[in-house]
């Protein structure tokens, strides 16, 4: 199955650049597909110095819902917004007055990755920060997800006028160009000693990232997320059965040994969300509906109402609904979702209800049935109005239609 690569370099146009993030673009291009994926064939995108955070969106979503495993070489910066303090990656029109608005949020590649099976996605990442989002990112590390492989490094911002160079990623191209790609954990350790030999320094300040795919548990098979990723499994009994006694030696007589119990290998588990983008992708949209109801179900039971194991459920029910083109059922999922966060004591301007408002905004507006979408838009109104998002104008936009609807 071929594979999709996204190479992303963002940076700020101007004096707020901190690092030279587009000179590493030249150097990977000249990787070959198949080299930078891993796999015998690839599909490459390129998005250098995107201007629009929605620009990125599209072509993240496009990636993450491609078939075949996913590698995203990201280099740029990082900024936190000074209302919410969530690192976002500056893009070309980014300032630090404008993070909020014209930046990358972080927890959105988080989101739009959060779906694809364990294992299959790769994300290699060469960051720069300013003072005040080292100092944050020191404390809470960056995560790309609990199935997502995430290696690379953050460095602290640069002496004052200079521009850094992103000497983790271009050592990383340079070990690709020779067209072998070394296992994971090795290339990002070959790539960092290389880096390290251009610039020392960089070994004593740098955050290194090395996280490779977490698998869950609590139900019986991998699958539900947490609010913290996946959780660890608790340890099972595992069956045992003796093995040959220990042959005497011919010249020195041994006393006969007990039998020694060695554990029998369990088959490895069925991973849900694998079994699920299978079924989607051959185009089985009602199969895989079912599939996530009855893990919402088990998690129900397991957990209880407004648990994360159940709520991330629900969130891919809404997502299997809109692959599907159900916009209406998509939009009712995401409010449902966005209540059961609330309810759950979340604030308004927690990632996970902001994005559950803006999907099923986005849904709504994609409803063809005038009434059922008169019905969810006076709901959505609602709930737009305790949770405004980053949109700005969401809210008028709401009533802005819902007015043409009522006339039509």
């Amino acid at each position: 199955m071929p594979g999709t690569v996204l190479l992303i370099a963002a940076s700020p146009a101007g004096r707020g650049c901190l690092v030279d993030a587009a000179s590493v673009l030249p150097v990977l291009a000249a990787v070959a597909p198949s080299v930078l994926s891993g796999t015998d064939t690839a599909n490459v995108v390129e998005l250098a110095d995107p201007l629009q955070p929605q620009a990125v969106l599209t072509r993240l979503r496009a990636a993450a819902t491609a078939p075949g495993p996913l590698t995203v070489f990201l280099t740029g910066q990082l900024q936190l917004d000074r209302r919410q303090r969530r690192p976002h990656l500056a893009l070309a029109r980014t300032t630090p007055a404008t993070v909020r608005y014209t930046g990358f949020p972080w927890h959105w590649i988080r989101e739009e990755l959060r779906l694809r099976a364990p294992g299959s996605t790769t994300l290699l990442v060469d960051l720069h920060t300013d003072a005040e989002t080292w100092q944050q990112l020191a404390a809470q590390p960056l995560t790309g997800g609990p199935g997502v492989a995430l290696y690379g490094r953050v460095a602290p911002p640069p002496p004052r006028r200079a521009l850094a160079v992103p000497t983790y990623m271009k050592s990383l191209a340079t070990i690709l160009r020779s067209g072998h790609r070394p296992p994971l954990a090795d290339l990002h350790q070959q790539a960092l000693t290389r880096s390290y030999a251009e610039d020392p320094d960089s070994a004593r300040r740098d955050l290194v990232l090395a996280a490779e795919p977490r698998y869950p548990a609590g139900i019986p098979m991998p699958g539900p997320a947490t609010a913290h990723g996946y959780a660890a499994a608790p340890a099972a009994a595992t069956p045992l059965q003796p093995a040959a006694p220990v042959p005497y030696l011919a010249a020195v007589p041994m006393p006969a040994s007990p039998p020694v119990a060695v554990p029998v290998p369990e088959p490895a588990p069925v991973d849900p969300h694998a079994e699920i983008t299978a079924a989607v992708q051959n185009g089985r949209h009602a199969e895989a509906a079912a599939l996530a109801e009855r893990w919402e179900r088990t998690a129900l039971r397991t957990y209880g109402p407004g648990a994360d194991e159940v709520v991330h459920w629900m969130e891919v029910r809404a997502d299997l609904a809109m692959f599907a083109g159900d916009a209406e059922l998509s939009c009712r999922i995401w409010l449902a979702v966005a209540d059961a966060r609330l309810t759950a004591g979340q604030p308004p301007d927690a990632p996970g209800v902001e994005a559950a408002v803006d999907r099923a905004h986005h849904q709504w507006g994609r409803i063809g049935d005038a009434t059922r979408a008169r019905e969810l838009g006076s709901a959505l109104a609602d709930l737009r109005g305790r949770v405004p998002g980053r949109r700005q104008g969401a809210l008028d936009d709401i009533r802005r239609n819902l007015s043409r609807l009522q006339t039509h």
